[in-house]
């Protein structure tokens, strides 16, 4: 038996990095898996790959920054398969700005994607979950840059230190409903999306990830499926009892100085 075996897992942002990694962990653990994502060839073709390799999955397009859409990828789910028993939120966006520089504009778009997208995906699978009185777990993906991060991330820093006061939040006030939320704070993790960001913002060349994993403790940068792996374990029963938790999963130690 897998640690998700017959559970329906609802991955938002889930066609590529991070969020591709768990449905894969998902469904090799035994879970019926949907991905959401704004672009469909990649999220077709994760689908694709999944149904291949003999596991059962569907696509559903969204742009999680409209609450509309990110409530309605849990209604998809649920209207084709019944019921959602774990959600994990994924997406993220990493685009730059400063305190001085941040329009209102990208500081709506890093909210957007962000926090609003999460609080209604958690809205919905929470009311789908507490009407069926059924447990179930939510796994969100935040950031150790929520700590304070580089100047360059405050709109992003924002939106993903309010991630982290929702997940306890609503772990709370679910918690008699056996509903468990946990986040996950992850640093510098080696995704399609990293690697954009890198070129786009900081000038990067193809060798910038062995140049920076050369600098990191660990000698590498995050790795997806090492992190799908732990996330599967928050979404399963061997997890236990834990919620409201905020994990630090990263290599460099928090006030810990040189």
């Amino acid at each position: 038996m897998g640690l998700l075996e017959d559970k329906v897992v609802l991955v938002n942002g889930g066609s590529q990095g991070v969020g591709a990694a768990v449905a894969r962990a998902a469904v090799r653990e035994g879970a019926v898996v949907a991905v959401t994502g704004r672009r469909p060839e990649p999220g077709e073709a994760l689908v694709e790959e999944l149904t291949a390799a003999g596991g059962k999955a569907m696509y559903v397009r969204a742009d999680l920054s409209d609450a509309e859409q990110a409530k309605n990828s849990v209604a998809r789910v649920v209207d084709t398969y019944s019921r959602v028993d774990c959600l994990v939120n994924s997406a993220g966006l990493t685009s730059r700005g400063t305190l001085l520089d941040t329009t209102p504009e990208l500081f709506d778009r890093h909210i957007g994607i962000n926090l609003k997208g999460p609080f209604f995906a958690m809205q919905a699978a929470v009311a789908d979950m507490v009407g069926r009185q059924a447990p179930g777990t939510i796994v969100n993906i935040i950031t150790s840059s929520a700590h304070g991060g580089q100047p360059f991330l405050a709109p992003y820093v924002a939106a993903k230190a309010g991630l982290i006061g929702l997940t306890r939040n609503a772990a709370h006030a679910h918690r008699w409903d056996r509903v468990r939320i946990n986040g996950l704070n992850i640093g510098w993790t080696a995704t399609e999306g990293e690697d954009a960001t890198q070129r786009a913002f900081h000038g990067a060349g193809d060798g910038w990830r062995e140049e920076a994993a050369a600098k990191l403790p660990m000698g590498k940068l995050g790795q997806p499926d090492e992190i799908a792996d732990f996330v599967v374990f928050l979404l399963s029963e061997r997890s236990g009892v834990v919620t409201g938790s905020i994990i630090d999963w990263d290599q460099n130690v928090l006030g810990g100085l040189d």
